[in-house]
C-alpha cells in the first residue's frame, strides 16, 4: 500500500491555502531586486512591529536555549486582564488560524457540520474540512456575511458557525445589531466562532466578550459541584472569539494569536494544544505589544488614511471596490490575476482574487503613503495598457 491509501481519505478534499507571494519569491521568478519590490498582499502592518515588542524581543532571545512556558501563564494573565475575563479563558495558538484547527478537533467529526460565508477566510475551510465534516457555505450579501441565510443554514448536525467580521478578503463588516439578533436566534448546539483578525481596525466593534463572561457566570464554571453547572441549557449563546498580534501589532511572522472562550471551551481546546505551540520569543513580544497604545494608534492613522486615499483613487479610475473596514481593499479591475501578475512585474506585489470566486478583482493592502502611490501609479499605467 502507499502512503496515500493509508492516509485519512478526507484530507484529500482539503484545499491548499495560497498565502500572498513572498518579495523573495517574485524576485526571484522575474529577476528583480528584492529590494525594489512592495508587497500589499497579506494585510501585513507596513510600520513593522511594535518597537516596544521589538525590545522585548531582543531581550527574549537571549534565553533562545531555554524552553517556553509551556502554559504562557504571564502572557495569558496580561490578555485576560486587558479584556476582563479568567486566565483560563484565553487560549494560544501560532497563529489565531491554529485556533481554528483546535475548534475543529474538539467539536468536529465525519457526522456533524459546520456552517461558514461562500466568502469568507479561506482557512475557515480548511479547518472544517481537516477534522472531516461538511462544510455548509450560506451565500454572502452585498459582500459580507449574510447571517439570516447562516442562521438558516443551520441544521441539527451543526456544531459551528463561522463569521469573520471584519471578513477577509472582502474588508466588510457585520452590523453589531445584526449580530446580537442572529446570537438571540442561535440554537443551543451550536458555537459561534467569531473570528476578529482586524478588530482594532473596527470603529465601534461589537463587545462579543460579555457572552464569554455571560456563559461562565451562568454555568457556575468556578463552583463545579452547583446543580446549575449540570444543566445543558442556560439560555445563552455559545461564543469563541479569534484575536491576532499579526496585523495590528506587526507581529505576523511571530505567529502568535489566541482564542477567547468560555472556561468549559476553552479546556476542551486545551485538550487539542499541543505543548510548546507559541515560543518564547512571540510570547514576550506580544506581551510588550499589548501595552504599546501609542503604535496602534499611529498604525489606524496610517491605516485610515490610506485607506481612504485609496478609495478616492479607485473612484477617479471609474473602479468599483468595496468599501474597507480593515487595513486592506478589494478592487474590480477586469483580469484580477493578470493584472496581479503585471503589477509583479512593476514591482507591487498584490493578491488575486479568484480563489474567493471573485476572478475579476485584485485585493491590496493599505502600505505607507509612497507604497499606497506606487501602487495607484502601476494600476493606472495597465488599465491605460487596457491590462
Amino acid at each position: 500500500m502507499n502512503f496515500r491509501e493509508l492516509a485519512n481519505p478526507h484530507l484529500f478534499n482539503v484545499p491548499i491555502y495560497e498565502p500572498g507571494k513572498p518579495i523573495e519569491t517574485v524576485a526571484r521568478e522575474l529577476g528583480l531586486d528584492p529590494r525594489a519590490l512592495d508587497k500589499l498582499a497579506s494585510n501585513e502592518n507596513p510600520l513593522g512591529p511594535s518597537p516596544k515588542a521589538l525590545a522585548a524581543m531582543r531581550r527574549a532571545i537571549r534565553a533562545a536555549h531555554i524552553y517556553p512556558d509551556g502554559h504562557a501563564v504571564v502572557l495569558r494573565a496580561a490578555l485576560a486582564r486587558h479584556h476582563g475575563v479568567d486566565i483560563r479563558n484565553i487560549v494560544l495558538g501560532n497563529g489565531s488560524e491554529q485556533i481554528l484547527k483546535f475548534l475543529g478537533q474538539a467539536f468536529l467529526s465525519r457526522d456533524s457540520e459546520a456552517v461558514m460565508g461562500d466568502r469568507a477566510f479561506a482557512t475557515v475551510r480548511i479547518a472544517i474540512q481537516m477534522a472531516g465534516a461538511k462544510v455548509v457555505e450560506a451565500p454572502f450579501r452585498n459582500h459580507t456575511h449574510d447571517l439570516d441565510a447562516m442562521r438558516d443554514a443551520i441544521t441539527p448536525k451543526t456544531r459551528l458557525v463561522f463569521v469573520v467580521n471584519p471578513n477577509n478578503p472582502t474588508g466588510t463588516r457585520v452590523d453589531n445589531r445584526e449580530i446580537e439578533k442572529f446570537l438571540a436566534r442561535l440554537p443551543e448546539h451550536v458555537i459561534a466562532v467569531f473570528d476578529e483578525a482586524y478588530y482594532e481596525f473596527l470603529e465601534k466593534p461589537p463587545e462579543l466578550v460579555k457572552w464569554v463572561r455571560e456563559w461562565d457566570r451562568k454555568s457556575e464554571i468556578r463552583n463545579p459541584k452547583s446543580e446549575g453547572n449540570r444543566k445543558s441549557e442556560i439560555g445563552n449563546p455559545k461564543v469563541v472569539l479569534l484575536r491576532t498580534f499579526s496585523k495590528i501589532a506587526g507581529l505576523a511572522a511571530l505567529r502568535i494569536g489566541y482564542g477567547i472562550a468560555p472556561v468549559e471551551c476553552a479546556q476542551a481546546l486545551e485538550r487539542a494544544r499541543l505543548p510548546f505551540n507559541t515560543n518564547a520569543i512571540a510570547q514576550a513580544a506580544a506581551i510588550a505589544a499589548l501595552g504599546d497604545a501609542a503604535f496602534f494608534r499611529r498604525t489606524l492613522r496610517l491605516t485610515e488614511t490610506g485607506r481612504d486615499w485609496m478609495e478616492r483613487e479607485f473612484r477617479k479610475m471609474g473602479l468599483e471596490y468595496v468599501p474597507s473596514s480593515a487595513n486592506f481593499v478589494v478592487v474590480r479591475v477586469g483580469k484580477g490575476r493578470a493584472m496581479f501578475e503585471a503589477l509583479q512585474r512593476r514591482g507591487v506585489i498584490v493578491r488575486p482574487m479568484d480563489g474567493y470566486r471573485m476572478p475579476e478583482w485584485i485585493r491590496v493592502t493599505v502600505g505607507t503613503m509612497p507604497q499606497n502611490r506606487r501602487f495607484a501609479r502601476a494600476l493606472a499605467a495597465e488599465l491605460k495598457a487596457g491590462r
